[in-house]
């Protein structure tokens, strides 16, 4: 069990740990009088009647309609119902008990001035791993949609998803967990649809994965260097210029053996020699993200906001930080996406490897790697469409009220889209690197734990080198990729920061 003293501990790398569902966790006495505090704060600040957004007021267009008493005990409620609009698809079980879990630690924020039985119900929640159907697209407006979506589970009226991801009605869902809907009290519903925890857990997650693949994009990328029999010029020490690139250079070069063959080709094709500055592109990249993603969990991104007293508009709700660094990341992940095809292709030819054309044990009879190649070819045309930034093509809703959108869960999706993508991509790589490795090509310049990682997906592919259904190897490499985490056979999992 863990016990959460105060909201910085309910971190980025907590939430993702949680995400998981293999920990439970506590908030202490301590925390709870904390938010007792400013709960009470709250409502004697909400006694004063003056007009308060969302709360004794209607929203978007509707903010200037002042609401009796009578439809005040109503509303933080109805917030929920009307605007669960959403549909499948939905997010993963993972990513949505991300969402929870970054939804408690900013209500824990004292500027949300919710009570600490709220929070309480949310850990329950998690603990139980009831987990709310949330939409993954359709966002707008900051992300009053899909939290809706989460918010109706905590009120007995909306969906969950069973443990096969499929949408199943909440309240029978609550019981068999032992919980009662929870209603929202004077402030809470629209605490809840404010800030942006879903945006800022799926880059939390998404930036988690994005490490681990690009530690995977160096073993294939030093992986393919052995296969070509490239020189080792561009690995040099001296042609880093960043923390990030001494990192991906030393990490390749730790992968291949001292340089004691002589290189097939004087240079190597420009796909070999500008993948490591790109990795250290995307490195930062995630860093920048992993900062957004910890500014999101550490400010006030509550509208109204609790603040001296009075509550205050605020831009929490709009997610530009996260947004932009996301797309950037995104990107970065495409790109790599397009070296990895390139670097494929050239694979292929036996005039750069001294193998079977294609890689082909019976060159006319078999095609060899090359309807792998143009697998890889299909998906990194298609992730060309998700490079748009999602922060661009604002639209009005509101009735003008609300004249800008920054469409948080298309960026996240855009991020995802280009993680699948390169992981795919890599795939082929790999499948391409094992079938050139059968065809045994000269002697091995990779080091001996580079060669043990390599065995590992040998071990999950049949024997052979004849044309067989290749994308079954490739769903298996596919699995390896995604599940492996700290796998051995990654040389050591994610690329951490330097």
């Amino acid at each position: 069990m863990i016990v959460i003293d105060r909201p910085d501990q309910l971190d980025r790398a907590l939430i993702e740990r949680l995400s998981r569902g293999a920990d439970r966790l506590t908030l202490s006495p301590a925390l709870l009088a904390t938010l007792a505090e400013s709960r009470a704060a709250t409502l004697a600040d909400l006694a004063a009647d003056r007009p308060v957004y969302g709360v004794n007021t209607g929203m978007g267009a509707m903010a200037g309609v002042r609401l009796t008493p009578e439809a005040q005990a109503r509303q933080q409620n109805t917030l929920m119902v009307g605007r669960a609009v959403g549909s499948a698809p939905w997010l993963t079980r993972r990513q949505s008990r991300a969402l929870l879990a970054a939804r408690l630690r900013t209500l824990l924020h004292p500027a949300a001035g919710v009570s600490p039985d709220l929070c309480r119900h949310l850990a329950a929640l998690l603990n139980a791993d009831v987990v709310p159907a949330v939409p993954r697209h359709g966002g707008a407006a900051g992300e009053i949609i899909p939290l809706a979506h989460a918010g109706a589970v905590l009120a007995g009226t909306g969906q969950v998803l069973d443990p096969a991801g499929r949408p199943v009605d909440a309240t029978p869902a609550l019981t068999a967990a032992g919980l009662r809907p929870r209603p929202f009290e004077a402030k809470e519903g629209v605490a809840f649809l404010e800030g942006v925890p879903g945006l800022t857990a799926l880059t939390t997650l998404a930036a988690a994965d994005a490490r681990t693949l690009l530690g995977q994009t160096v073993l294939a990328t030093a992986a393919a260097h052995a296969v070509l029999g490239a020189g080792h010029d561009p690995l040099h020490p001296a042609l880093a210029d960043s923390p990030e690139l001494t990192v991906v250079l030393a990490t390749l070069r730790a992968h291949l053996t001292p340089a004691e063959h002589a290189a097939r080709a004087l240079q190597a094709p420009v796909s070999f020699r500008v993948t490591a500055p790109a990795i250290a592109v995307a490195m930062r990249a995630v860093g920048a993200v992993e900062e957004a993603a910890d500014r999101a969990l550490s400010v006030v991104t509550d509208s109204p906001a609790h603040l001296d007293g009075r509550f205050v508009g605020t831009f929490g709700f709009a997610g530009t930080d996260l947004v932009a660094t996301a797309a950037a990341l995104t990107t970065a992940l495409i790109h790599l996406a397009e070296l990895g095809t390139a670097r494929l292709h050239r694979l292929l030819d036996s005039a750069l490897t001294g193998l079977p054309r294609q890689l082909s044990d019976a060159p006319g009879l078999h095609a060899g790697m090359v309807t792998v190649h143009k697998r890889a070819v299909g998906v990194t045309h298609r992730l060309r469409r998700f490079a748009g930034p999602a922060l661009l093509g604002t639209m009005e809703t509101s009735l003008g009220q609300e004249d800008v959108q920054s469409f948080g869960f298309e960026a996240a999706d855009c991020l995802n889209e280009a993680l699948t993508g390169l992981r795919d991509v890599l795939a082929c790589e790999f499948l391409a690197v094992h079938q050139a490795r059968s065809l045994s090509y000269p002697p091995p310049v990779l080091s001996a734990g580079a060669r043990t990682a390599l065995d590992g997906i040998a071990a999950v592919l049949p024997p052979g080198t004849a044309d067989r259904p290749f994308g079954r190897d490739l769903d298996e490499i596919i699995s390896l990729l995604r599940d492996d985490w700290q796998s051995p056979a990654f040389a050591g999992g994610r690329l951490d920061r330097p």
